[in-house]
């Protein structure tokens, strides 16, 4: 059993707003992976005296917390008690109503003896690799499916944040975690996972360098960190010639591996 992790910053001059971590217990042959993507909200406006990296490291480190040491709980209730848990350390100093509240998306795995349970919620991805090498890609694909000219008007967009028919992340209310993607697979149906957030699925998604199956194969021979590595020299190159990421250079990078 394997594990590696890197994370980069989307800019020198802010804050990695990404979260991963990584738990191989002692017990039972197990481990855990969490992969948070902060929601960058407009400057000075989401009703919070708290910044995006204070948020993602305590529910990021809820979930690790508890995703190892609550075998007996699903992802789904870990979600649920580490939303809880975080928006009870600010909601006395903060607006936790507000729309834009400090949240994130998620992507974890957990796995034992004989199963591997997954989670994603918003637009981090989670992959599966099962022993023939066939990759099969968890996504949860709501905000995908908002119209593009819906997504260019923040307040548009707010208007379907955390509402029915909208998309989902992690904010203050634990009941958005019933609305995660989840599933449970046989231990011996996965042999690797990696969990990745969107600016390191980019390579995938918006620069199209191959697919989940080849994505995963440059995660296996040069590891989370070759794949952002790639991920970034695309993005300069495509900046270099006036394309599709002109609109962001980067963002922040984050990818997980674990071989089982």
């Amino acid at each position: 059993m394997r594990t590696e992790a890197t994370t980069l910053p989307g800019s020198p001059e802010r804050p990695n707003e990404d979260w991963v971590a990584t738990a191989l217990p002692g017990y039972g042959g197990g481990g855990t992976v969490v992969v948070l993507d902060g929601v960058t909200p407009p400057a000075g406006d989401d009703g919070c005296v708290h910044d995006v990296p204070w948020f993602t490291a305590r529910l990021g480190g809820a979930l690790t917390e508890l995703s190892a040491s609550r075998p007996d709980m699903t992802l789904s209730e870990i979600l649920a008690l580490a939303i809880r848990r975080t928006a009870d350390t600010h909601r006395d100093t903060c607006d936790l109503s507000h729309v834009r509240t400090p949240q994130a998306t998620v992507a974890m795995a957990r796995w034992n003896a004989t199963s591997v349970e997954h989670l994603v919620l918003s637009d981090s991805a989670l992959l599966l690799e099962a022993p023939d090498g066939s990759v099969r890609a968890v996504l949860d694909d709501r905000l995908d499916r908002i119209p593009d000219e819906i997504r260019r008007s923040l307040a548009a967009t707010d208007r379907l944040r955390n509402q029915e028919g909208g998309f989902f992340t992690a904010a203050a209310d634990p009941e958005v975690a019933r609305r995660a993607v989840t599933g449970t697979s046989p231990r011996a149906a996965v042999r690797a996972l990696a969990a990745l957030t969107d600016g390191a699925t980019r390579w995938v998604d918006l620069f199209a360098e191959g697919d989940w199956t080849d994505c995963f194969e440059v995660l296996r021979k040069e590891g989370p960190h070759g794949l952002l590595a790639r991920v970034r020299a695309r993005e300069a190159a495509d900046e270099a010639a006036g394309g599709a990421t002109r609109w962001k250079r980067h963002d922040d990078a984050t990818a997980a591996y674990a071989l089982l």
